[in-house]
C-alpha cells in the first residue's frame, strides 16, 4: 500500500506517521509514503500556486493547471487499483467502513487543499472524490491526511500486534467500544465493575456487550439506530 500526498508543505511528512504503530509499520515497509510538493509544478519563477476567486470574496484559490501538473506526475506508474481523494471540509465524512474499503487499494493519492480551497474544475475534470474527517475546518488537508493514513495503516495485516483488538474497537458493527479499566482496582474511591474481576469470561463478555450498547445509545444514538436496523435485517 502506497500513499502519495500532494501538498504545499512536504516537510510536514511523515510527521506523526513516523511514530508508534504507524512508524514501525513504515520502517518495516508495510506501507509507503511519498510527499509531492505542489509548488514544484508552478509555471512561473515566483512559484505561484493560487489566485483570487472569481466573483470576489476573501482568500485565495489553488490554481487548477498547477494541481493538474502535480497530479499527472503522481499518476506515473498509475495502477488500476488506485484511489484519488481530496481532503476537504465540504467532502463526504469518512467512516470506519469507508476506511475498510479503502485499505484494499494498492495506491492512494491524497490532495491537500489550502487557503480558501481548490478550483472546482480540477475536482470535476479528474472526478476526484472529496472526503472530510469531520464537521469542522482545518488550516489545510495535511492534518486530515494524517488521520486518514493512520486509520488505514492500522487495518493492514500484521500492523497491530493483536488482531482481535480490531473486532472490539469502536464502530465495529456500529457500536462504540465498551469501557476499559486497569490496575489499581480502586482509584480515588472509584471501583472497577465487579464482574471484570470475576474471571468469568461469559459474564464479562455479556457485560461488555451491554456496556457497549448503553454507551452507543447515550453518546451516538445515530449509530445505535443503525445497529438496531442491521440487527433486524439479519433476523
Amino acid at each position: 500500500m502506497k500513499f502519495k500526498i500532494l501538498t504545499l508543505f512536504p516537510e510536514m511528512f511523515p510527521g506523526p506517521i513516523n511514530h508508534s504503530i504507524t512508524g514501525k509499520a513504515l520502517r518495516k515497509k508495510k506501507f509507503q509514503l511519498e510527499a509531492i510538493n505542489i509548488r514544484d509544478f508552478s509555471i512561473n519563477k515566483a512559484k505561484t500556486v493560487d489566485d483570487t476567486p472569481f466573483g470576489g470574496g476573501a482568500g485565495m484559490i489553488m490554481k487548477p493547471e498547477i494541481l493538474q501538473n502535480a497530479l499527472t506526475f503522481a499518476k506515473k506508474g498509475f495502477k488500476k487499483n488506485c484511489k484519488i481523494l481530496s481532503l476537504s471540509p465540504s467532502g463526504k465524512k469518512i467512516t470506519q467502513n469507508f476506511i475498510k474499503n479503502l485499505v484494499s487499494s494498492k495506491e492512494i493519492i491524497l490532495i491537500c487543499g489550502r487557503y480558501e480551497g481548490i478550483d472546482q474544475r480540477f475536482i470535476d475534470y479528474n472526478e476526484i472524490e472529496e472526503i472530510s474527517v469531520g464537521d469542522y475546518v482545518l488550516s489545510g488537508g495535511e492534518i486530515a491526511s494524517f488521520i486518514l493514513i493512520d486509520a488505514c495503516v492500522r487495518l493492514i495485516p500484521e500492523v497491530l500486534g493483536n488482531s482481535k483488538s480490531l473486532s472490539s474497537e469502536s464502530f465495529h458493527d456500529y457500536l462504540l467500544e465498551y469501557s476499559q479499566y486497569t490496575k489499581p482496582s480502586i482509584w480515588n474511591k472509584l471501583k472497577v465493575p465487579e464482574v471484570l474481576l470475576t474471571g468469568n469470561h461469559k459474564k464479562i463478555s455479556d457485560w461488555r456487550l451491554n456496556n457497549s450498547l448503553e454507551k452507543t445509545k447515550k453518546i451516538r444514538p445515530d449509530l445505535y439506530k443503525l445497529f438496531v436496523k442491521e440487527k433486524k435485517r439479519k433476523l
